[in-house]
């Protein structure tokens, strides 16, 4: 398909118009630079920030976080863990300790209390102590001077165990209508029919995308690391397939940025944020993951089995699944409604 016949290509009209192989005309490969990953950008920053810092124990944070690279961790994970230790270290210094070595269960639980007077969320104050946790197992493991005993009976807050929040179906019927902009549209249907994280959409790349079976690979998952594919319904091929038809075809990433960077978490929400304004759901208190969610109610109440949307989710643990279905247990629901039927017509059997 030549560039005249491209333009007048209409996505809106698959069956009349899909030529053989969309991928062909689409998808061209597109040629990176060569540039330091972002793991050792971020390293290189963390330790150039840490090395200007009066921080008890610096040496054995560089350390740590030189460990925690070679291992393959994640950017996120490496800032993470920088930014608990700094601030349990620099609380562990203001409680009069001078060496790393006089650390003790007491400074672990006093610096859980901090956090909490903070205000901290129980899932934050959880993500420091676990972070400060693999420090201190870290240091006994590879330096003299550090007691198991640290280990023994570890601190941990109890966490809520929340239901999953979807959208309600008036909600986005309003939302899908109210998205104008070609982009726009495809970012939201793409995260609504696939359900991948919104990192994980951010850093798709043309390569990753298969137009002919409607699929996208995901070669390593935002949160697990482990990869899978996903799939997408017509109404997101059509406004995929607007998008790339406008998008500038120099760009790696399906959704960009600025230069050849993906676009950003912020932008992505910014976005969001305009089309709920424009949908008049502002104050619906909506964010990107609740059409994550949405995705695995819809598919839970079509009767789709749980280990397969398991594997579409890209969950470890087929338990965290399990959370949609008792938001979206329509089999439950009915029977509730059918036993109350009976019990309000009175036919149920008399105690005896």
């Amino acid at each position: 398909m030549d560039p005249d016949q491209l333009i007048s290509f209409n996505p809106s009209n698959l069956s009349s118009s899909r030529p053989s192989d969309l991928n062909s005309i689409f998808l061209q490969p597109v040629a990176s630079a060569t540039k330091p990953s972002a793991r050792q950008q971020v390293l290189d920053r963390l330790l150039d920030k840490i090395s200007e810092k009066k921080l008890l124990g610096k040496s054995y944070v560089e350390q740590y976080l030189r460990h925690k690279y070679r291992r393959n961790c994640k950017a996120n994970t490496l800032r993470q863990a920088a930014i608990s230790l700094e601030q349990f270290l620099s609380f562990f210094a203001n409680r009069g300790n001078t060496v790393l070595e006089q650390l003790s269960r007491e400074d672990i639980e006093a610096f859980v209390e901090a956090l909490q007077d903070r205000g901290l969320k129980p899932t934050t104050v959880n993500t420091r102590l676990r972070n400060v946790y693999a420090f201190v197992r870290y240091l006994i493991l590879e330096y003299t001077g550090f007691d198991w005993g640290l280990m023994e009976r570890k601190v941990k807050l109890k966490l809520p165990d929340r239901l999953p929040r979807a959208f309600d179906p008036q909600h986005l019927d309003q939302l899908l209508c109210a998205i104008d902009n070609c982009r726009d549209r495809a970012l939201i249907l793409l995260l609504l029919r696939t359900g991948m994280r919104i990192g994980e959409l951010l850093n798709c790349k043309l390569e990753d995308i298969d137009l002919n079976e409607q699929k996208i690979l995901i070669y390593q998952s935002d949160k697990t690391s482990v990869g899978r594919a996903v799939y997408y319904s017509t109404d997101a091929q059509q406004a995929l397939l607007t998008w790339l038809r406008l998008r500038d075809p120099r760009k790696q990433h399906l959704f960009y940025g600025q230069k050849d960077k993906p676009l950003c978490y912020e932008a992505a929400r910014a976005i969001f944020k305009r089309c709920l304004q424009k949908a008049d759901l502002q104050y619906s208190g909506y964010t990107l993951h609740c059409l994550r969610h949405s995705f695995a109610t819809g598919l839970l109440n079509a009767k789709m089995p749980l280990e397969c949307l398991r594997v579409l989710l890209g969950h470890s643990n087929l338990e965290i699944t399990r959370r949609y279905a008792r938001l979206s247990d329509k089999t439950r629901e009915e029977e509730y409604f059918a036993a109350m039927d009976r019990i309000l017509e009175g036919d149920i059997d008399e105690p005896h």
